[in-house]
């Protein structure tokens, strides 16, 4: 699941909305909405993004909280380090590598570590 698919599902269940009534009120698939909240869809559109906030009746900080969700929910990333340390090679590599058996508290601390730097996106400035 992607960080966006969690937070469409919280909204979702927070008022009571099922996948089914929320597909019927987009005209799309209940199957549609169901990959997009399980990450089994790519980056959703901004155009969608943007509607999904109306329908939720999200603003400000809310609204941004979920554009950036989206930005941050790629279920397949790539990483180009061509340019990069050969550190950070190894880095990218390591992690893909092990990222499927490293545990909640892991992955959350190398998130904190990352968010840490100071960047507005959560993650390194470029």
């Amino acid at each position: 699941m992607t960080p966006f698919g969690a937070k469409v599902r919280q909204l979702r269940a927070a008022r009571g909305i099922t996948q089914k009534r929320m597909a019927a009120d987009f005209g799309l698939s209940a199957a549609y909405v169901s990959a997009l909240e399980r990450g089994r869809r790519g980056r959703p559109a901004a155009g969608l993004v943007k509607q999904i906030c109306g329908y939720f009746n999200l603003i400000w900080d809310e609204a941004e909280d979920l554009v950036r969700l989206a930005r941050l929910s790629h279920p397949r990333v790539v990483v180009d380090t061509a340019d990069l340390s050969p550190a950070a090679t190894e880095l990218a590599n390591l992690l893909a590598e092990c990222i499927a058996e490293l545990d909640e508290e892991t992955v959350e601390w190398i998130l904190a570590e990352i968010r840490g730097r100071g960047s507005p996106a959560g993650g390194p400035t470029h």
